[in-house]
């Protein structure tokens, strides 16, 4: 695979980049590369999906390919409850016969799209058109003629093409198998299946059965009351079909083999860091929890995300990470802070560089952080002392493109001091599978920052 530097630049901005009252629906709550890098998707709080193609430039760019509505809020009636359309996850699936694929959830409801080439026809030609009127007239007895086509003359309607569009039909829909709000969906590697999952529970599903689910993990005790953690994010490993993990509020990360049992979690793996209960205060339960897990592409490692820190995994070493990434460390002095505007509940979301190299995650004020070759040496070396990279996903990136150093960006964008704006955090992004571009999602833009 061809491998880039870390030189990463704003390369385009999709959105409104004036200073406007963002309206909620909105807010992006999804980004996601196709496997070849080609297509973009997004997904936003108004159940929207809005697709990028490719540009056919040495450069990273996209530009807008079509959008359309995925889902709409609903109402469960059986629990006096309003479902929101706000998109959670999208995955594509693998193109076939020149059509796109690509799976969307919200809370409850998870759809297969297709997106395909629709050829638009208009009647360009028929009996009555010019040209054609080689009528016989017969009168009518009060001194009129009307026109009669004759069979000789009659002629089919002709069809030409009229216009090109990109179109979107559901061809799925899997519906009535969460209790709670799923927080993720994961293709397998056999494209033939997927699992989503929340809270309480993990399903298997196959992409052609809709109406028919397994349930592969359940954690729910007997007891509601007795419940002491929550499943917060689950993925399938890239290569092995039949391996899963997923990790808890508890801070724990369990992978999974759907040949050992009909419930995975009896047998699995489990990766804990020991935490010495000294150290524990009122929010470590809190901070702890995973928001985000990740294998490698490579299958190699895994990485998760919890508040104020990314952890590294060996997939063949549980004990303990290969590395720990302080992400927050301002903000460990002001938990106070962020657990009284709800920051400290932020989901944050990690994601590693198509070589298995780097991670990248979100922070506030919109920044969000790469760390270059975390767990092996790739073909380029990030400059000298730069283990850290901070680039800001907001206006300034249109000035600072043309005015600063990649060090000099990181090195201010570092410096928060006490101005911290928990409402611009960058929770959803995406790497690019085959190079170092990266799509950004911060409030209602989408930012494309590339080392190309």
């Amino acid at each position: 695979m061809a491998q880039h530097g870390f030189d990463f630049k704003f390369s385009q901005c999709f959105g409104d980049k004036a200073d406007i009252v963002v309206t909620e629906a909105d807010i992006i709550t999804a980004s996601e590369f196709d496997h070849t890098g080609d297509y973009l998707a997004t997904g936003d709080r108004g159940g929207r999906v809005v697709l990028f193609e490719r540009n056919n430039t040495k450069h990273c760019e996209y530009k807008f390919l079509t959008e359309f509505q995925s889902h709409d809020a609903e109402f469960d009636y059986l629990k006096s409850l309003e479902i929101e359309e706000k998109i959670n996850q999208i995955k594509w699936c693998r193109p076939t016969n020149q059509s796109h694929f690509l799976l969307s959830t919200n809370d409850k409801t998870i759809k297969l799209w297709k997106i395909y080439e629709k050829n638009i026809k208009l009647v360009s030609e028929n009996n009555l058109s010019e040209g054609t009127k080689s009528y016989n007239r017969r009168s009518t007895g009060n001194g009129s003629a009307r026109a009669v086509i004759s069979l000789q003359t009659l002629k089919l309607p002709k069809l030409s093409l009229h216009d090109r569009i990109i179109a979107a039909a559901p061809k799925k829909i899997y519906s009535n198998a969460h209790t709670y709000h799923i927080n993720s969906i994961s293709l397998n590697s056999d494209q033939e299946t997927f699992i989503s999952s929340d809270d309480l529970r993990i399903n298997l599903w196959n992409l052609d059965i809709p109406d028919e689910s397994f349930n592969i993990v359940d954690i729910k005790p007997a007891n509601m009351e007795e419940l002491t953690e929550v499943i917060t994010s689950a993925e399938f490993h890239p290569q092995q079909c039949n391996l899963f993990m997923y990790s808890s509020s508890k801070g724990t990360i369990k992978l999974c083999d759907m040949r050992q049992n009909a419930l995975c979690d009896y047998r699995a793996k489990v990766f804990e860091e020991y935490l010495d209960p000294i150290s524990h205060n009122f929010f470590t339960e809190i901070t702890s929890s995973i928001s985000d897990v990740k294998f490698s592409p490579d299958g190699r490692y895994i990485a998760s995300r919890d508040y104020l820190t990314v952890k590294i995994w060996d997939v063949n070493m549980d004990n303990k990470p290969l590395k720990t990434i302080n992400i927050h460390e301002q903000l460990e002095e002001r938990l106070n802070d962020t657990y009284e505007n709800d920051a400290i509940f932020d989901k944050f979301e990690v994601a590693f560089s198509g070589d298995s190299s780097s991670v990248m995650t979100g922070s506030y004020n919109n920044n969000f952080m790469i760390y270059p070759n975390v767990v092996k040496t790739g073909d380029y070396q990030a400059p000298a002392g730069m283990d850290e990279i901070v680039l800001q996903a907001d206006k300034t990136a249109f000035k600072t493109k043309r005015l600063s150093s990649l060090q000099q960006q990181s090195a201010r964008n570092k410096e928060w001091g006490d101005d911290i704006d928990f409402k611009k955090s960058i929770l959803h992004f995406s790497w690019h599978p085959r190079e170092n571009s990266v799509a950004i999602a911060a409030t209602n833009n989408l930012f494309i920052f590339s080392a190309l």
